[in-house]
């Protein structure tokens, strides 16, 4: 199974929805709060192309984007392939 990490907020709704999506795959993932630490959502802008909005999703190190992005591989059927690795 692939290394999944997300930044998020306890308060973002699309957090929410992306934390709910990988719950329902039952996919292990580390959540990272960006309010929890200092300088978290500096590291999240810099490993994520400089955005600056959660969640940001990454697969294996590889950036997915957000919840959007998340939702839009799923649909395609992508998603699975992406954890498989």
């Amino acid at each position: 199974m692939a290394k999944v990490e997300i930044y998020t907020t306890g308060w973002c709704p699309f957090c929410r929805r992306a934390l709910a999506l990988l719950d329902h795959k039952a996919v292990t993932y580390t959540n990272i709060d960006v309010e929890e630490g200092r300088g978290r959502k500096r590291a999240m802008s810099q490993r994520a192309g400089g955005q600056t909005t959660v969640p940001q999703i990454f697969v294996d190190d590889q950036h997915i984007g957000g919840y959007e992005e998340l939702q839009a591989a799923e649909d395609s059927g992508r998603l699975d392939a992406l954890l498989q690795a």
